[in-house]
Parts: structure tokens; sequence; C-alpha cells
């Protein structure tokens, strides 16, 4: 195959959006979400955000970046609690990996400081309101991988925030 040939191959496969997240908690076991002022349907988020695959950035060194930008803290991401394959109108399916951020102590959460061209705010909620904050797909997720990290099984397989190949 010559490298024109490749290059066609290439550009011809299905394309996917990759996507990065940490989970960070409190002492008291709530968890760190911050409000993204580029969405219009009110819904929060964690930490995180694009891999950037075309730089060879891998689902942990965007997981850590973006943490890094959106609330200023530069963490090495834990464990790989979950993967994610979201689907959704309009766009190409989303593979998004949910990692480990650990409990942050008091002086942590002191130095937190939002990315404000992105952010608005930020705040710590308790695991049961996780459906008023985030879309339904991301608080199943978000579900899972905190109950993924209780039982210490390891990394959970998701299909739209549901264990794959559920009905």
């Amino acid at each position: 195959m010559t490298t024109t040939d490749f290059a066609t191959y290439i550009a011809g496969l299905p394309k996917i959006i990759s996507g990065a997240n940490t989970l960070f908690r409190s002492a008291d076991g709530r968890i760190l979400i911050v409000e993204p002022n580029y969405r219009d349907d009110g819904t929060w988020t964690l930490p995180g955000g694009t891999i950037e695959s075309d730089r060879n950035e891998t689902p942990r060194q965007a997981a850590r970046r973006e943490s890094e930008e959106e609330i200023g803290l530069d963490i090495a991401p834990g464990a790989l609690l979950a993967v994610d394959w979201v689907t959704g109108p309009g766009r190409p399916p989303l593979a998004s990996y949910l990692y480990d951020g650990g409990v942050l102590d008091e002086e942590r959460l002191a130095a937190v400081r939002l990315q404000e061209e992105e952010l608005d705010s930020w705040k710590l909620i308790a695991p049961e309101e996780v459906d008023g904050y985030f879309s339904p797909g991301a608080a199943r997720r978000v579900r899972a991988a905190l109950a993924a990290l209780a039982a210490g099984t390891g990394t959970v397989e998701l299909e739209n925030g549901r264990p794959a190949g559920a009905p």
C-alpha cells in the first residue's frame, strides 16, 4: 500500500470523539463537580475534557492536563474507574475515560482555581445528588464508577452509562 493509499484508507475509517475526566472526592465522600459556561442545558460535569489524540495525548495524560487547566490541580490520576461508549444524535460516538482523582484534603480543596474561560463555578455534592446536576448517562457513569471504587472490582465497561451488554 502506498502512502497515498494508506492516507485515503485512514481518512475513510469511522471516527469517534474521546474524552477523559477525573473523579475527585472530599474526605466526607462528596464529589467535586464543575459548571461549564459553554453548555445551555444546565448540566455540570467532572473536571476533564477532550483527549488531544492528534498530539499523541493518552486518556490518562488528558485527564491530568484537563484537571490542571480547569481547576488548577496537577494530580496524577489514579485507577481507571470506567470506560463508557456514549452515543448521541448528530455526532460520532464518544469514548469516555473516568479516572480516580482520590480524596482531596482541605488544603487541596482551598487551592482549586477555576479556568474562567470555560467554567463558572465548582462545588462538592453528595453522591445522591448526581441526578440533579448531570445528564442521565453521565450520572449513571459516575454512580457506576463510585460503585466500582467502593467494591474494588476494577474498571467497569459501560455503554451510555449502563453495564456493557445490558438490555
